[in-house]
């Protein structure tokens, strides 16, 4: 006999071939703004509330998940297929289309006309990984870089996909020229003075993390394992002008949840929390590990070299839900526990750590001015993890201040859009997709980096409702043009 619970976790397909009528969908993230779009579109001259900068000119292009078909069975955020989402501004007018990352997997789901794949709550598949491929869809959603002169869709579970500009439409998988040998991060460093790539990959078998350096002309220079006593998730990690600092956090990975079909990571606080420094371009047994209180960090800001010490700003939680809450459905329970912009300081030379909260505020989805990256910062952006506000952080004073999106307004990650030939820090624009509840609708914010808490300078109306996703970034013009 079935008990009831097994009975909920039969997939619609079964439960057919029973007979039976499958059970509504309850799934939080197939509902309100997180559910799917899956018309492609092409629209110009976009209305805009407000003006655009004259100097405002490239791509604004933003990650997330969207499944083309419904899923078989229980589907987390993390599932979707990738979808891009473009504004581009050119001669103070603004345009947008949006496009799916069609990856193997889409096409394959395509022209079978469902789903195929299970999604991280369910089991992957054992003949693909039997032959060698990946058990999982490689849905390409999380995030984008600009690399080398192309735009890569990321996921962390296998390759990029390169993708055209200004077009969105797919290229096909970016594997370095065959040389990429481990999975990629959906979160690499772009050195902003070297144009080199760093990136890793984390996997349930050893090595468990794997790290490689690309040169500026998407050939890969320097790959090195890292020697961890489990499997983890390592989301992120972060480079400094010297240092790669990595973070063997307890999200182990188990075998056995898995073959249960149920999560295949959960906090263990017990292992404890560890910081891994190592020379940017050095083997992995050179690596200096430093013992942190238990957390987990989603994403970092940034790191630099100060002294002799490195400097780690992230979005650290105390705590990790056994499931993911929707961010703007979350009780203050989980608030509590959740992401808070934070910093750590490692001592090269005594080994001491010191570290603490930057803000008591729960946020996270953290930005910079990336033309920094890796080098001294003294302002970072987030996302309230309410998701009603885009904070603005003074690192110097630990001091924030919020742009309100206002009733019924809830937004996504902030980038930051550096002025053409600024000198300032903060001289340019925060940018981020907004969903209005009340007019079921979407548009993209234009605000005064230097002046969060003003008006905004444009609000851009968009002709389809963008669903919350995850990550993005900026193309400038000249490099729109040279694509």
């Amino acid at each position: 006999m079935l008990h009831r619970r097994e009975f909920l976790l039969l997939t619609p397909t079964v439960l057919a071939s029973l007979g039976a009528a499958p059970p509504p969908r309850r799934d939080p993230f197939l509902s309100g703004n997180y559910a799917p779009v899956r018309e492609e579109i092409t629209a110009d001259n976009l209305k805009v509330i407000g003006k655009l900068p004259a100097e405002l000119e490239g791509m604004v292009v933003r990650n997330g998940p969207n499944p083309q078909f419904d899923p078989p069975g229980p589907y987390h955020w993390f599932d979707g297929d990738g979808m891009l989402h473009g504004v581009r501004f050119e001669g103070g007018k603004a345009s947008y289309r949006n496009r799916y990352v069609r990856t193997e997997g889409f096409l394959e789901e395509k022209k079978a006309g469902k789903a195929l794949y299970n999604g991280l709550l369910g089991l992957p598949d054992l003949t693909k990984i039997a032959a060698g491929k990946e058990g999982f869809k490689n849905t390409a959603n999380t995030a984008v870089v600009w690399y080398n002169g192309k735009l890569l869709a990321l996921w962390e579970g296998g390759a990029p996909h390169e993708v055209k500009v200004p077009s969105l439409e797919t290229v096909g998988r970016f594997t370095f020229g065959d040389k990429l040998k481990h999975a990629c991060t959906a979160h690499p460093k772009l050195d902003p003075q070297t144009g080199e790539l760093f990136f890793f990959g984390y996997q349930p078998v050893k090595p468990y993390v794997q790290y490689s350096v690309a040169d500026a002309k998407g050939i890969i220079t320097h790959t090195t394992p890292i020697d961890i006593p489990r499997p983890v998730m390592m989301h992120d990690f972060a480079i400094t002008a010297k240092h790669a600092v990595f973070m063997d956090l307890p999200m182990p990975f188990t075998f056995g949840a898995v073959l249960q079909g149920g999560n295949p990571f959960r906090y263990e606080p017990k292992f404890g929390a560890r910081f891994g420094i190592l020379p940017r371009k050095a083997k992995g047994t050179e690596i200096r590990w430093f013992q942190a209180e238990p957390c987990y960090v989603f994403h970092t800001f940034t790191a630099y070299d100060q002294g002799d010490e490195v400097v780690l700003l992230g979005c650290r939680a105390s705590d990790f839900p056994a499931q993911i809450t929707p961010p703007d459905r979350m009780s203050d329970a989980e608030l509590a526990k959740s992401s808070r912009p934070y910093r750590w300081r490692f001592n090269l030379k005594t080994g001491q750590v010191n570290e603490g909260a930057i803000d008591d505020l729960a946020a996270d989805f953290p930005r910079i001015n990336e033309t920094l990256l890796g080098r001294p910062v003294r302002y970072g952006y987030s996302l309230k993890l309410k998701m009603d506000a885009v904070c603005k952080y003074d690192f110097r004073t630990d001091k924030r201040s919020e742009h309100c999106l206002g009733a019924g307004r809830l937004g996504g990650e902030p980038i930051f859009i550096p002025r053409p030939g600024s000198k300032a820090e903060d001289d340019g624009w925060v940018v981020c997709f907004v969903y209005d509840r009340c007019e079921d609708r979407s548009e993209l914010l234009v605000l005064d980096a230097a002046d969060l808490l003003a008006k905004p300078l444009a609000r851009v109306l968009l002709p389809g409702r963008v669903p919350f996703g995850f990550h993005g970034t900026w193309i400038d013009g000249s490099q729109l043009r040279s694509a």
